[in-house]
């Protein structure tokens, strides 16, 4: 599939910043995420990577990792006490988590628009365990392909997307999942206020790319009002990034934990389901 080039722009070339930092520290000696599809990814892609976003940045690029590998924990864990559970990756661009964090026995699906849909779908592996459907994840019907959710369980991971809906949209998509997936867990990150400006205000950038408008955002003291979205969510709660690689991980890890600084990246957070 060498020299596919993608036509994306917008909210979609967003994906190809996100894959360009975490193929870079998966192709470190010593990475803290294992990702070899992201690898072949860049290989595989016609893009000038480099001349659009800048030479890869090591604070940013470990950071990325490291929020991946935060969402790959996440699902582990709930795999744990339900192995044939369904995954619902919205937004998920050219991330690579199903061969991440895949047990031979979960279920995958992911939500994407219609021109990256495609662009999965020509690049990536297939797997009889593995969907993608092209929708917008705000049209909730991607709710209908869940399979026995109150059975086998559902875990949604909304990765690099919500802060780019409207917060209507957002109160969406936690009440439908909150309302259609009893005991399942969603997990999201979110971007800070004062990050979110920036964007709105179309001063913020990565390169030459100018990061598209963030509509809504949430600081990490706000979580609970997560809880509001709908009756059914029974649990918000902060996720730490993992353990990094030398004195930049512990740089990452230590500005998680500092509430001055803890702003800088994103924010990862957990909603619980009840039954």
């Amino acid at each position: 599939m060498t020299g596919v080039r993608p036509m994306l722009d917008g909210v979609p070339e967003t994906l190809l910043w996100t894959l360009y930092h975490r193929a870079y520290e998966a192709g470190q000696p010593y990475p803290v995420i294992d990702d070899p599809v992201a690898l072949q990814l860049l290989e595989d892609l016609d893009y000038p990577f480099e001349e659009r976003f800048g030479r890869p940045n090591a604070f940013l690029s470990q950071a990325q990792a490291l929020r991946s590998r935060c969402f790959d924990l996440a699902v582990q864990g709930y795999l744990r006490g339900r192995p044939e559970a369904t995954v619902v990756a919205l937004g998920d661009g050219l991330e690579t988590g199903f061969w991440r964090v895949d047990n031979g026995r979960l279920n995958w699906l992911s939500v994407e628009l219609p021109q990256v849909a495609a662009l999965r779908r020509t690049l990536l592996p297939t797997s009889d365990r593995l969907r993608t459907l092209a929708r917008s994840a705000t049209d909730l019907s991607w709710l209908d392909g869940i399979e026995d959710p109150a059975g086998r369980g559902a875990i949604v991971t909304t990765q690099g997307l919500l802060m780019y809906l409207e917060p209507a949209e957002v109160r969406k998509i936690l009440a439908g999942c909150a309302e259609r997936l009893p005991g399942g867990v969603l997990v999201l990150d979110s971007v800070a206020r004062w990050q979110a400006r920036g964007t709105v205000a179309g001063t913020s950038k990565v390169g030459s790319m100018t990061i598209p408008a963030m509509r809504w955002a949430m600081n990490p003291g706000e979580r609970r009002k997560l809880l509001g979205a709908h009756p059914n969510i029974t649990e918000v709660h902060a996720l730490g990034l993992p353990r990094g690689r030398g004195a930049m991980g512990e740089l990452i890890r230590f500005q998680h934990l500092m509430p001055g600084l803890r702003t800088l990246t994103p924010a990862m957070t957990m909603l619980r389901f009840g039954r």
